[in-house]
């Protein structure tokens, strides 16, 4: 496929709906919620690439690092001829660690839900490597049912899911999830999968309450989507990012936050927020290696190898399926 990404089963008037019903759904409960995913256009893409450059943020440049390490060693468990499935790809970085080093490889399928963010990514990828079948699919990795037809010619299929963005959901999603990508990668199929792991707390709250207010304007970048898009009137002064680490729950919790009594109006809907009130954007669950193993279990995936940091910030763990070793 030589084009702009392929759309599954969708268009983008079914994202422009998705995303209004999730927002007035999200908007109408108590307590006030709206899915993580929908951060993610074009600009909040943009805008989380920049996080990962900021000194606080630690997960990026130490998955990386591990990555560096481990790479020549998930392509010797993978083995030739495969194809690669990243499922959030966001700005394809840290894959390209992998692409260089897995042998043969069949296709990437790097799938996004930012269109103009995946088409852009896609387009440099055909640039910097231009013998790499390159099949971008945009479309919501949680709902995705099938993959692109090329990918049938693989011996294997291995996913890659970088970034701890399984922290973003909640236990039983994330067990779904993997579930989900059991079915997708096939009997063969195995998963790079990124994870932070629990530490110090404070480490936890700088790292997304950065000096420079990076993620503060990620976080807010939802409300301007809203006025773009839905028809909105947030104003921005009115509401400031909120983030902080829940230690029961082992997460932590980030929230857009009324900084006074005000009206808004969505899709022309009113909702009257109090001041103080929030609207929960994301969760970020940490994970022992206890944790993971039994994740992994849930969804029918072992420990393959498991790689970390010196520090032991972050994790990078190959799942595979009890029975399916190649």
């Amino acid at each position: 496929m030589n084009g702009s990404a392929l759309l599954l089963d969708r268009d983008t008037q079914d994202d422009r709906t998705d995303f209004r019903d999730a927002v007035l759904a999200g908007l109408s409960a108590r307590p006030r919620a709206i899915p993580a995913k929908f951060l993610y256009d074009a600009r909040g893409s943009a805008l989380f690439d920049a996080i990962c450059d900021l000194p606080e943020y630690y997960p990026t440049r130490t998955e990386t690092g591990i990555l560096r390490a481990c790479a020549g060693e998930v392509a010797t468990l993978s083995g030739p001829g495969c194809a690669l499935v990243e499922f959030g790809s966001g700005s394809s970085v840290k894959s390209r660690l992998l692409l260089e080093a897995m042998d043969r490889l069949v296709a990437y399928v790097p799938i996004d839900i930012s269109r103009q963010h995946l088409d852009q990514t896609a387009a440099r990828l055909r640039r910097d490597y231009p013998g790499l079948n390159v099949e971008p699919v945009c479309a919501d990795y949680m709902a995705l049912e099938r993959l692109p037809d090329e990918v049938s010619a693989a011996r294997r299929r291995i996913g890659f899911f970088p970034g701890s963005t399984i922290g973003n959901l909640t236990p039983g999603e994330a067990t779904a999830f993997l579930k989900r990508v059991r079915r997708l990668l096939g009997t063969r199929g195995a998963l790079v999968l990124g994870v932070d792991l629990r530490k110090d707390p404070r480490r936890l709250h700088d790292a997304y309450n950065d000096a420079a207010g990076v993620t503060a304007e990620f976080t807010l970048n939802l409300l301007r989507r809203m006025n773009r898009e839905l028809d909105a009137n947030f104003d921005l002064s009115g509401f400031a990012h909120e983030a902080f680490y829940n230690p029961v729950e082992g997460r932590i919790e980030i929230y857009v936050r009324s900084l006074r009594t005000q009206a808004v109006t969505v899709a022309g809907r009113t909702f009257t927020l109090a001041e103080g009130e929030r609207i929960h954007t994301e969760y970020s669950y940490k994970y022992d290696e206890a944790g993971i193993r039994a994740l992994a279990a849930s969804a029918d995936f072992r420990i393959g190898r498991f790689w970390s940091d010196a520090e032991r910030l972050f994790a990078v763990v190959y799942l595979e399926a009890p029975d399916d070793r190649p």
